[in-house]
């Protein structure tokens, strides 16, 4: 292929991929975006048969979205044995990119086994936002040496597209989270005071002390007060003035 028909290649593949990155952005969740990513890489991305994405999060990995059972057991087999090229992506930082797995010796405990499974290619690359890393994107191939230099150029432009949406996604998640905790303890707050005839800083004292006694987060204390009070007020309705 000619400098200039590759130069092209890569300019249409930078506007489809803005133009998917979008739809990644406008996905209701985290898990909706992870889906989305996968599917795109195995739609864009030549010589990849199927896609994962794993996360990572207090040094655990897991795998949270996979275009098929086979990405699944083989993720668990890389996290089972500690070595692979997804792991391997995360922990240094790098892109890994196999030939074939029957044959290949940085990983002996893993290829020996994905191989078997049947898939002989992978192509990993880290996830990351600034200098944070968020997890892997891995494609994956039954044909021995199936991603070319080409597909790694494009993969990686295809990551970069991708991490900037899941952090995006995260991010909204977390403030979602935020916000419907604090809404909760407003409403916990609220019934503490109209119960016992607090103040606002006596009953958010009042549940501070009850999530330290019983080792319980703060949010999930006041969750647990408007579900018991509001079983109450199911069960003992109050009267209706006649």
């Amino acid at each position: 292929m000619s400098t200039g028909g590759r130069g092209q290649n890569r300019q249409e593949l930078a506007t489809v991929l803005s133009e998917v990155a979008r739809t990644w952005r406008a996905a209701p969740d985290v898990t909706a975006t992870v889906e989305a990513i996968t599917r795109a890489a195995v739609s864009h991305l030549q010589g990849t048969e199927y896609a994962g994405v794993a996360l990572c999060s207090k040094g655990k990995i897991t795998t949270v979205a996979a275009t098929d059972d086979l990405v699944t057991e083989i993720d668990q087999l890389q996290y089972k044995v500690g070595e692979g090229p997804c792991v391997d992506a995360i922990t240094h930082h790098r892109t890994y990119r196999t030939g074939d797995l029957a044959t290949e010796g940085r990983w002996p405990n893993f290829a020996l086994a994905a191989s078997a499974a049947g898939v002989r290619s992978m192509l990993s690359y880290r996830l990351f936002d600034s200098s944070t890393t968020i997890g892997a994107l891995t494609l994956y191939s039954t044909e021995p040496d199936a991603f070319s230099d080409d597909t790694v150029a494009d993969g990686a432009l295809f990551a970069g597209h991708a991490a900037i949406a899941l952090a995006t996604a995260q991010t909204e998640a977390q403030l979602v989270t935020a916000l419907e905790s604090r809404d909760q303890i407003a409403t916990a707050k609220g019934i503490l005071m109209e119960r016992h005839r607090l103040d606002p800083a006596q009953a958010f004292a009042m549940l501070v002390d009850a999530s330290q006694n019983s080792n319980v987060k703060l949010h999930d204390v006041a969750a647990w007060l408007i579900d018991d009070t509001d079983q109450l007020r199911r069960e003992f309705p109050e009267p209706v003035a006649g």
